[in-house]
């Protein structure tokens, strides 16, 4: 099972802020199965859908 990656968000936000959440909130309130995940090897945030899911 694959997944296609939304968007980056680099992972050294400021204190309180979650850019990378709040966006995966937003696609879930679409209808989108999104999810955050870590990318340790380029330290950033990445907001994930399965493959499967259309735009």
């Amino acid at each position: 099972m694959g997944a296609k990656v939304l968007e980056r968000f680099p992972a050294g936000a400021p204190r309180g802020s979650w850019p990378a959440e709040e966006y995966a909130a937003k696609r879930r309130a679409e209808g989108q199965s999104a999810t955050v995940v870590m990318d340790l090897k380029s330290d950033a945030f990445l907001v994930v859908v399965p493959a499967g899911d259309e735009d």
